[in-house]
């Protein structure tokens, strides 16, 4: 997948690619827009954090093509803002498709998520394993998306927190 027009074929919201390591069924109903996002109260909490969190910056939610939105954008790095650590391998892949993008569009940035609540952070760099790993995932999402019935539900600890809670388990 090292070109560009495959590249620009397989283009994603950053939130599937989150999705593609919590949860493929939430991957697919998402992306079928059967949402439930705005019943969640863990999603108003990470709304009302990204909202108060760092009101000194400037460029906060930055829209990129209509399709990937970047919570804090500097100079030097992208910054996105998580509540809790509790998904950090899904913060990291989102970060990094994020960094992967921009360098397809010959920009080049470091990469930083911020747990406020927690009041730590991780600094990442897009390396070309990582770069590797976003190719194979935007071919994952890519065919679970197209798939016409979602993957089964599987239990998972974070299952009772989510939003789609009802609809796998109600």
């Amino acid at each position: 997948m090292g070109d560009i027009q495959e590249f620009s074929d397989l283009k994603f919201q950053g939130i599937k690619i989150n999705y593609l390591y919590i949860c493929k069924r939430k991957l697919w109903l998402f992306s079928k827009n059967i949402t439930f996002e705005n019943r969640s109260d863990k999603v108003l909490l990470g709304k009302v954090l990204h909202e108060y969190s760092y009101p000194k910056e400037k460029t906060k939610e930055v829209l990129i093509d209509n399709l990937i939105m970047i919570d804090i954008l500097s100079d030097g790095s992208i910054r996105e803002v998580k509540y809790s650590s509790k998904m950090k391998e899904a913060d990291i892949m989102q970060v990094m498709y994020y960094l992967y993008y921009l360098k397809q569009k010959g920009i080049h940035k470091q990469g930083i998520i911020n747990y406020p609540k927690e009041k730590r952070k991780e600094v990442l760099e897009l390396t070309p394993d990582y770069e590797e790993k976003i190719q194979q995932a935007l071919r994952e999402i890519e065919e679970i998306t197209a798939k016409s019935i979602p993957p089964p539900a599987q239990k998972q600890k974070i299952c009772k927190s989510c939003a789609y809670f009802e609809f796998c388990w109600g």
